[in-house]
């Protein structure tokens, strides 16, 4: 074998190694799910089946000197859902960038009740009334970061008439099992807003009580003032069982708004069988305007 031969070989072996070392993972994961929903009787809906699938590709690679990327996309019945690409640092912190994706900032903490399924305002209105999530998610700029038992959050993005910024602070060194937190953020110039927290959580109990308040800018716009309860119970490692009540106090002028609801969740491998009944009353405030829900789903994941 001539010296150039054996030069290009040597080359193309460094370029192997070198290219193994900091090779990257991607991986596919994914679920479909059938849905029977039974609205209640004064919406006509239909057939109550339908059926969704949802793809992720998830990849990550060390970087030299040290850090991780990961990147993520979702897919929902083969249309774009959200994305998100992060830069983890270790004990510095996590820097990240989501579209339709809430990375950081009030987004990311918006609702931490616990669920076994959906939470007790879904699927029974149009707006979820009182919740601090009115930021956007489209090419959000985050960090997040964990120093002793605080955490902080920090959540930017530039959207139609002015800039979305908000900021979380928790904390965990209370008590064992006791998770609390505040944030506050300014939605553009729409409305200010504040959120506040204390998760509990002991042996296979988890309980929870949030309030947050929606103080829009807009004259003769009322302010939305919510508390938000709710308490998860883990029968074992595959049945799950929550309860949960949210008021929405929708100003002077209007009613509270109250939603209540059960879930419950029973996974089998791959296979989770789980439904909720969700009800709420005086919908947006309008008296006497009520609205439920009952849905039952099987959902194989892959």
């Amino acid at each position: 074998m001539n010296n150039m031969k054996k030069l290009g070989l040597t080359a193309l072996a460094g370029s192997l190694v070198a290219s193994s070392a900091f090779a990257g993972d991607l991986s596919v994961t994914g679920s479909s799910k059938v849905v029977y929903a039974a609205q209640d009787d004064k919406e006509v809906t239909g057939n109550p089946f339908s059926m969704s699938t949802g793809i992720t590709f998830a990849g990550s690679g060390d970087l030299e000197g040290g850090g991780t990327m990961s990147y993520s996309y979702t897919m929902s019945n083969a249309a774009f859902s959200s994305s998100s690409i992060k830069l983890d640092m270790g004990d510095t912190g996590e820097l990240a960038f989501g579209n339709a994706s809430s990375v950081a900032g009030l987004r990311k903490y918006a609702d931490n009740v616990p669920t076994s399924g959906e939470q007790v305002y879904d699927d029974v209105d149009a707006n979820d009334y009182g919740l601090a999530d009115n930021y956007s998610n489209a090419n959000m700029i985050g960090y997040n970061g964990t120093f002793g038992g605080f955490g902080i959050s920090l959540g930017w993005a530039k959207d139609t008439g002015g800039s979305d910024s908000s900021w979380v602070l928790t904390y965990d060194g209370l008590a064992d099992g006791l998770d609390i937190g505040f944030g506050m953020g300014e939605d553009g110039v729409t409305s200010d807003d504040h959120t506040i927290w204390a998760k509990y959580t002991t042996g296979a109990i988890t309980a929870a009580y949030q309030r947050s308040e929606i103080d829009y800018t807009a004259s003769g716009t009322a302010t939305q003032k919510s508390d938000h309860v709710g308490i998860s119970f883990a029968v074992n490692d595959n049945l799950s069982l929550s309860i949960g009540r949210q008021q929405v106090d929708m100003g002077s002028a209007l009613v509270d708004e109250e939603s209540t609801g059960v879930a419950a969740s029973y996974t089998m491998g791959s296979l989770t069988l789980a439904g909720h009944a969700n009800k709420t009353d005086d919908v947006a405030g309008a008296a006497g305007t009520n609205d439920s829900v009952k849905e039952v789903s099987v959902a194989f994941a892959f």
